[in-house]
């Protein structure tokens, strides 16, 4: 209102209202029903505005005018008394507190919003999924999706929010060891037998998710840390560790160094197959170890 082109200052009362930069008094509200009460049989429904400021005092003059004026009733509001009100004559800015630059403070890598991606699918027991991997051009995986089971199941929603919280740490700047070293070989339905030739058993989800990463994202020697080898890599370290000829070469053994085998024992015929690779396993003390890939039976 004020400013606006052809209206004059004098002109500016016409336009007071309850609230904003030209507030009409509280009194102005009750005089103002005292003057069309005589002409109403009931009370009036006006509710008179008053500012923020206002003391009991005031408000209590206020209804001794009220009363001296003929009003059968008076309602007021004082301004700013409820947590949330649909009006207010001042809004309140509270300043936002300033970021704080903390030494160390992590800062996410967000990826590009076009990036390359592999998707893998899979099959762990009786469970079937997808593993889709964002990577950041050139420079490694950044994300990791996971469908699993119907939209909607438990199951689904406990590994969409397990994928979101992977991704997050990724971009926060989290090495994909550190997640492989903690889920890889963790136990939990469902469990069993794979289609991959790499990964032959899954322990868990999480578990085969983890290998399967570090497969396709890490090193050979990062892998051999963390205890997992491709089905090629598994085969040079057993034929390195027994002293067999490399592929293609062959090696005749006379008949008479062969020394008889002895009958095995039933600790050796119940051995379990390996969480890891889904070799045979091998007595070793009170546990198992795998001569495959190293893996225990949770002994070291």
């Amino acid at each position: 209102m004020a400013g606006a082109p052809f209206l004059k200052e004098e002109h500016y009362p016409v336009f007071d209202c309850s609230m904003g930069d030209r507030p009409i008094h509280y009194m102005g509200h009750v005089k103002m029903m005292a003057a069309a009460q005589p002409f109403i049989s009931g009370a009036i429904s006006k509710t008179v505005n008053m500012p923020e400021h206002v003391t009991v005092e005031e408000v209590e003059q206020m209804y001794l005018e009220g009363w001296k004026l003929g009003l059968k009733a008076i309602a007021i509001y004082r301004d700013n008394c409820k947590v949330a009100q649909p009006l207010s004559a001042d809004k309140k800015k509270t300043p936002a507190p300033a970021e704080v630059d903390l030494p160390g403070k992590p800062v996410r890598r967000r990826l590009p919003s076009s990036r390359p991606a592999r998707t893998v699918s899979f099959s762990v027991g009786e469970a079937e999924g997808y593993i889709t991997a964002g990577e950041y051009p050139d420079d490694g995986i950044g994300e990791i999706f996971l469908k699993v089971s119907k939209q909607g199941s438990t199951l689904s929603g406990v590994m969409d929010a397990f994928a979101i919280a992977v991704s997050l740490g990724l971009q926060y700047g989290v090495p994909l060891e550190a997640f492989v070293s903690k889920f890889v070989n963790m136990r939990f339905e469902p469990s069993g037998i794979t289609k991959d030739p790499d990964i032959r058993f899954g322990s868990s989800l999480v578990d085969y998710v983890f290998r399967k990463l570090a497969l396709e994202y890490l090193p050979a020697d990062k892998r051999a840390g963390l205890g997992v080898q491709s089905i090629d890599e598994r085969k040079e370290y057993a034929q390195a560790a027994i002293g067999r000829p490399a592929e293609g070469q062959v090696e005749l053994i006379p008949v008479s160094d062969v020394a008889p085998r002895e009958a095995p024992s039933g600790r050796v015929l119940d051995a379990p197959l390996c969480y890891a690779c889904g070799a045979k396993m091998q007595p070793a003390g009170s546990c198992y170890v795998c001569t495959g890939c190293g893996s225990t039976s949770g002994c070291s």
